[in-house]
């Protein structure tokens, strides 16, 4: 080994210590997708200083308006953990780890609410929507697109033909006022975000009126990127099932509507590999 190429593998070395700091200082990104609370902002920041007090690391959430932002920014390393939707983790689970499961009313499960306006005394199942107007939440979600549809084809329906028009909200949420204000006849909806808005927004949910609800499902999981290190994974994973564990924590699962994180399983997301198995290539 001659000495240029000594020193510059020297030098080499010397920097590694010092690149494996920067990416312990660097921040942790957590991307999330639109969410219905009123007072997201201060929520965020409080969560924020939560998680940073738990895992020692800054921690800076980015948002986006759709699962689809999101999965791009996750599978492209721009990210380090989401929450997101048991659809796109069910299509992308190979380069995901499944990292936590919100739990509400009990269960790491949810499902997906078909409503229509309450004035609307006569609808009795999503047969009864065919030529109505429909809203979907997001080609990319469970709740508010896969099943719905997955459904429809059930019944032997073409789920493109079915209703004369159909639109997507983006939010959860938007669904509720949607269908609350006529703007559409019938949506499908996250049971989760409905009942949370039931507790915080009576005055959207009663405007409208559950026909059915599916089976349940695995619910929106909080997952890593590809190569997040053990030691990184690790301490995020223990800061979110430890929320249910102190005062702070819980104050902000409250906020949430949550009774708190575990680690779940892959088992949970079963039904949606199933439904995405069955329509592959006709959605």
């Amino acid at each position: 080994m001659d000495r240029r190429t000594f020193l510059a593998l020297s030098a080499a070395a010397s920097a590694l210590p010092l690149l494996a700091q920067a990416q312990t200082n660097a921040a942790v990104r957590i991307g999330l997708s639109p969410v219905f609370l009123d007072d997201q902002l201060s929520f965020l920041n409080d969560w924020r200083d939560y998680l940073q007090g738990r895992i020692g690391r800054a921690v800076r959430f980015v948002q986006r308006g759709s699962y689809r932002e999101i999965m791009d920014l996750l599978l492209d390393q721009k990210l380090d953990f989401a929450w997101i939707c048991g659809y796109p983790y069910v299509r992308h689970k190979a380069k995901l780890q499944l990292l936590a499961v919100p739990v509400s009313d009990g269960r790491p499960q949810y499902r997906s609410y078909l409503i229509v306006p309450a004035s609307d005394t006569q609808t009795g199942s999503i047969l009864d929507l065919r030529g109505k107007v429909f809203a979907y939440s997001d080609p990319d979600s469970n709740s508010g697109f896969l099943y719905p549809r997955y459904a429809l084809m059930q019944l032997k329906e073409n789920p493109d033909r079915f209703f004369a028009k159909t639109f997507f909200t983006w939010a959860h949420r938007k669904i509720v006022e949607a269908v609350g204000s006529n703007l559409a006849q019938g949506g499908a909806v996250d049971s989760y975000v409905w009942e949370t808005l039931r507790i915080y927004h009576p005055e959207l949910t009663e405007r409208t009126r559950i026909v059915e609800k599916s089976p349940y499902f695995g619910h929106t999981p909080v997952v890593a990127r590809d190569g997040v290190s053990r030691m990184e994974f690790d301490a995020m994973q223990e800061a979110l099932l430890g929320m249910s564990q102190s005062v702070a924590g819980k104050d902000l699962l409250k906020r949430l509507n949550l009774d708190g994180f575990v680690t779940g399983e892959d088992a949970l997301f079963d039904g949606i590999a199933r439904m995405m198995r069955a329509l592959n290539g006709k959605i």
